[in-house]
Formats: C-alpha cells, structure tokens, sequence
C-alpha cells in the first residue's frame, strides 16, 4: 500500500518571469505618466494625452488580461467589451438612452459613425480591472458590484472630459451632484449598462489563470490610481472639491470592498 501524495493545481501556479513583469510595470506605468502630466499640459498637446491615456491604458490592461488569463480571454474579452461599447454609445447617441442627449467632439479623433474610436477603449482600459475586483468581491452578485464601480470611474471621467469640451450633454431636469453640466441620468445609465457589460463578461469569460499568471498588482495600482488621480486632480488642480468629495465618496465606499477582500481574504 502507498500513499500518494496530492498537490492541488492551485499551488502548482507560478508568477510571471522577471521579463514579463518588468514588461507589465512599464505599460501600467505610461497610462499613470500621462495622467499626472494631464492637469499641467494644455491646447493640442492636452487632447494627444488624453488620447495616449486611454489606448495605453487598454494596452495596459490587455496585457495583464494575457498574463493572467490567456490569449483566449484576452480575445473574448477585447471583442464582447469593444462592441457592446460601441453598440451601447451608438444608441446613446442617437437616442439618447440610456445616457441622455449628448454629442462627441471632433478633438476625440477617429469616429465610427458619431463615436469616436477612443471610446470603446476607454471601456475596456476599466472594464477588465473592474470584473477581477467584482469577481473577487462577490460570486452571486459581480455585475452589481461591477456597474456600481464603472459608475463610481465616470463620476470622476465626465467632469473631467465635460471641461475640455470633449463631448457635451443637452437636458433639463436633475443634474448628478456637484456636476450641472451633466444629468443624472448619464449615472444612471453607466450603472445599467456597466452591469449589463460586467454580466456578459462574467458569463463568457474564463477564471482559471494561467499556470505561469500575472497576479492582480497590477489591478490594484490601477484602480487605486484612479481614485487617487480623480481626487486630487478635482481638489487641487480642476477646482471641483464638491466632484473631488462626492465622486471620491461614493469610489471609495465600493472600492473599500475590493480593498477588504484582497487585504483580509473573502468572508
């Protein structure tokens, strides 16, 4: 009789070479460089940044995305995020749902159609980090938590781009806080279709990692980032403290949960 001894698969994964994580830092750190240069830049040089943020971000994410999940996922998930957000910014252009009534601007470059190409990327440079913090979170629930905090991201973004003039809303009624230029239902709408995107994903995407993955450091500084980066950036350089208190509130209060989680494990 012999006893054979069990490794489970899980303790069998290794991290990513020394290459590929310095190659990792790198592209996470040109998308973090940009934005600290956004507030100090301004004219054509501003609206260029603005564009490198967003597809270095993508690129960012599409990385770790490979690193950690797989060339499978990787394609999945570029493909469902790149066409429901163009399909979802199609109708809101055209209809006015479920954002509400507003128009791109020209700076934004390429458009397909009355949407500028960059916007697609957008949604995915935040919807990858988004869904391995919903998924770390809750099992039953990540397309709640996952719109809830794409929401929370926009709270900081649409101010921010409302500004430069990059695109415009027209309404009348409510307003979110703190934001007059931007209605309420553009909230509202983020959360919709952030928990329709989130659900999709969950749904069609694998979770087993790679054996040799990327773990979510990168995630981490990612969203960390962004409620660090909206926070000063409304506080002490966009001279919006009420955007800086309200969107930072409510980013945190669901971000905290993510925090929790990777700090002291799930319950």
């Amino acid at each position: 009789m012999s006893i054979r001894q069990f490794t489970p698969r899980g303790n069998r994964r290794t991290g990513i070479s020394s290459r590929a994580r310095k190659f990792l830092q790198i592209v996470l750190a040109i998308p973090i460089a940009m934005q600290i240069a956004y507030p100090l830049v301004n004219g054509d040089l501003l609206r260029y940044i603005t564009l490198a943020t967003v597809y270095s971000g993508a690129f960012a994410m599409l990385i770790h995305a490979y690193y950690s999940f797989g060339f499978r996922y990787l394609l999945t998930y570029f493909a469902i995020t790149f066409f429901f957000a163009l399909i979802v910014e199609q109708i809101g252009v055209q209809t006015g749902w479920p954002f509400g009534s507003y128009s791109y601007d020209s700076s934004l470059g390429i458009q397909i159609l009355s949407v500028p190409l960059v916007v697609p990327f957008a949604w995915i440079m935040m919807a990858h980090p988004v869904l391995v913090a919903a998924r770390r979170v809750t099992q039953d629930w990540t397309f709640l938590y996952g719109g809830a905090l794409l929401m929370a991201w926009d709270l900081f973004l649409d101010p921010q781009m409302v500004s430069a003039g990059r695109w415009t809303w027209e309404f009348t009624g409510s307003h979110v806080p703190f934001q007059s230029e931007i209605p309420l239902s553009n909230a509202v709408g983020w959360l919709f279709a952030g928990m329709g995107l989130i659900a999709i994903l969950n749904l069609g995407l694998p979770r087993e990692r790679r054996k040799e993955s990327a773990d979510s450091s990168a995630v981490d500084i990612f969203l960390t980032w962004t409620l660090f980066a909206g926070f000063i950036g409304n506080l002490f350089f966009f001279d919006r403290p009420g955007v800086a208190l309200f969107a930072g509130a409510i980013y945190f209060a669901i971000f905290s949960m993510y925090i929790f989680s990777r700090w002291f494990g799930r319950p």
